[in-house]
């Protein structure tokens, strides 16, 4: 069997992934009073993208044989998914729909750019990271935490409701932050001793060999497995952030602006 067809055999058709993602389209829908909008295509884009990150085979090679698979896996989870559904919503004033009031209480933008980041950090400690492998509802846990943290990250840049968004020049301040503590994290991934997540250096048993074949056929040993989940961390966080501070650049030179003539004239209409 050859490696292609060794991966597409591991597709995981997992019931509670496929419920989850079909309960939320039609949440959506119901949403939306089942009309298509053209908003709609980030949504199913972000629900595509979760079910890519638990069902493929990214999903079957972080249980214990690839940390960069895992590492994409969360990177999947935390900065694509979340910002694609989020962009998805309808956009609403101070009053939205309810998928837009269940998150108010976290309203303060610092505390949302903690639970973002942290997410990452604390289950890249090391005891935490070894658990959640071999660990199902650990790892389900993991999961929806690293989700539901990232749209609390995302919904100050990108949320529905217009009102609670920072301003773009903020919002940049807010996104380039993030990306330094990704680069961090992923620097720290990268150059830390083998055994960040110590479940990867012994992979499980599995009699059809993808072990095997990340070894031998790859050449892929645990010490640069580790590394490219650094880089993971490290490069393709930061070119997200990058494109939402470019998004959000645009948005602040196509805002309105009061210009000089305007300031005089309310000055002089004041005196």
């Amino acid at each position: 069997m050859t490696g292609p067809e060794l991966l597409g055999s591991t597709w995981n058709w997992n019931p509670w992934v496929i419920s989850g993602c079909f309960g939320a389209c039609l949440y959506y829908g119901r949403l939306l009073g089942r009309r298509f909008h053209p908003k709609s295509l980030f949504f199913l884009g972000g629900v595509a993208v979760i079910f890519l990150a638990l069902a493929s085979p990214i999903a079957f090679l972080a249980q214990g044989y690839m940390f960069s698979a895992h590492m994409l896996q969360h990177l999947l989870l935390v900065m694509l998914a979340p910002p694609l559904l989020l962009l998805g919503l309808p956009s609403t004033g101070e009053h939205g729909p309810a998928v837009g009031r269940d998150l108010n209480w976290f309203r303060n933008p610092l505390l949302a750019w903690f639970s973002g980041l942290g997410a990452m950090w604390f289950w890249h400690i090391p005891a935490l990271c070894d658990a959640a492998v071999p660990r199902g509802w650990i790892h389900a846990l993991q999961t929806l935490s690293l989700l539901a943290l990232g749209a609390i990250f995302w919904r100050p840049i990108i949320g529905p409701q217009t009102s609670m968004r920072l301003s773009p020049l903020i919002g940049i301040l807010y996104l380039f932050g993030a990306c330094f503590a990704c680069s961090l994290l992923g620097i720290w991934i990268s150059f830390a001793p083998l055994g960040v997540c110590p479940a990867f250096l012994h992979p499980p048993a599995d009699p059809r060999g993808c072990g095997r074949m990340i070894r031998d056929v790859w050449n892929l040993t645990p010490a640069a497995d580790q590394q490219i989940g650094g880089l993971l961390m490290w490069v393709p966080a930061c070119l997200v952030y990058l494109g939402a501070i470019l998004a959000l650049l645009g948005r602040y030179y196509r805002s309105p602006k009061i210009n000089a003539t305007g300031s005089a004239t309310h000055l002089q209409q004041r005196g």
